[in-house]
């Protein structure tokens, strides 16, 4: 039985190899940055979602360094057992005051943001409600909707009037739209004042998941906010989620929203009051990144910088790059076998761009997810559009048209 078992799973797996699915885990022999090591060799890395090159910065380090010190490894239980110390207390307290989705916000942290997305969808909705989602969402939104036992309801991709249509269709009790607010594979930004429009006219709650819009959008005295301050929104209706373990640098997501939210979730989501709290130590590093988050607008600046150098470089092009103003360039390919050669060939160049296939990617446009991060050079991005710019006429049969 076990054989047959065993069996089952190997000629699946040797299906998605020949498909061009296979995922490879890379080991990384060194901090986290713009130059990694793996597999022996030093590569610019063009990988990574530490959009604001704080995975290694000394005074997170430090911080984590002290915080161990004082706090231990470990937290030791749940946060509603005896796990909840005194830095995840200052932390949610200053992560609520740094985006402010409404006034009066709470915050609360969790491990991860697969958990923190959990446990808004199960807390909102339930058996009679429904959830309209992007149809382009990241999988822990999809997977918490269904959980969730609420009818998913999906609509085209950033498509307002479809999404319109079908909350007007709806007859159930309760009603929750839910959408990234950056696109992880795609790098565009959510509609969010037409949907928190929505949200008001059809009496709906709007989940924000800011994983990679926290820390990088926002300017002038909003700068690092988020998506929400990028569009000037504020609303009891919102409820945002953000990554810690992005433009922040270290590990962990947390909730924002109205107080009472925030109870609801301490008092009723699974994948809350059922997980270890994060060692408290990682709450010092992270507020020792958002302070960097809210005080270094340097960092800011020469990200975006590279954003538009990388662009203005890519201009006229054999690859037309998605329409996107954030540390996500995606230059989609197509086939998964061109998409692989082409991550190979870069690879072999000394450059370390990761190939996105289907299920992450919808079939036929499979990608290089180009990240780009404050940790680079200009000489790193001017690089990289060069390589590019070579290697294009050996793809040219896969470029799309």
């Amino acid at each position: 039985m076990t054989s047959a078992l065993i069996a089952d799973l190997e000629r699946g797996l040797a299906a998605r190899e020949a498909a061009g699915l296979k995922r490879v885990r890379r080991t990384l022999a060194s901090p986290q940055g713009a130059r990694v090591i793996v597999d022996g060799r030093e590569l610019v890395a063009f990988a990574s979602n530490d959009y604001l090159g704080l995975a290694n910065h000394p005074d997170v380090a430090a911080a984590a360094r002290e915080g161990a010190a004082r706090w231990g490894a470990g937290a030791g239980a749940s946060h509603l057992i005896c796990g909840h110390f005194a830095p995840h207390a200052a932390l949610e307290t200053e992560l609520a005051a740094f985006v402010r989705p409404c006034a009066g916000a709470r915050a609360l942290t969790f491990s991860s943001g697969y958990l923190a997305n959990l446990a808004i969808l199960t807390a909102l909705a339930g058996r009679g409600d429904a959830i309209f989602a992007d149809r382009l969402n990241h999988a822990c939104l999809n997977d918490g909707a269904l959980l969730s036992r609420a009818e998913f309801v999906r609509y085209p991709h950033a498509d307002v009037a479809a999404l319109a249509a079908r909350l007007a269709a709806s007859k159930a009790k309760r009603k929750l739209i839910a959408t990234d607010a950056v696109f992880s594979m795609d790098g565009d930004l959510a509609p969010l004042p037409e949907l928190c429009a929505l949200a008001e006219e059809f009496d709906a709650w709007l989940v924000v998941d800011d994983a990679h819009g926290f820390g990088v959008l926002g300017a002038g005295e909003n700068a690092g906010r988020g998506t929400l301050a990028h569009f000037g929104l504020a609303s009891e209706r919102i409820v945002y989620m953000g990554t810690l373990g992005k433009a922040a640098g270290v590990a962990g997501a947390f909730v924002a929203a109205h107080p009472a939210v925030i109870e609801t979730l301490v008092q009723t989501a699974r994948s809350y009051i059922f997980t270890t709290a994060a060692p408290p130590f990682l709450a010092e590093a992270l507020r020792a990144s958002l302070r960097i988050l809210r005080d270094d607008g340097a960092r800011r600046a020469h990200l975006f910088d590279l954003i538009a150098r990388f662009r203005a470089r890519m201009r006229g092009g054999p690859w037309a790059l998605a329409d996107s103003a954030t540390p996500i360039q995606p230059l989609v390919v197509g086939a998964n076998a061109a998409t692989l050669e082409l991550a190979a060939a870069l690879w072999n160049r000394g450059f370390w761009v990761p190939a996105i296939r289907p299920p992450t990617v919808p079939k036929g446009t499979a990608r290089l997810r180009i990240t780009l991060t404050a940790a680079h050079t200009r000489e790193d991005v001017d690089a990289l559009a060069e390589a590019l710019a070579d290697l294009a006429p050996g793809f040219a049969s896969t470029r799309p048209r």
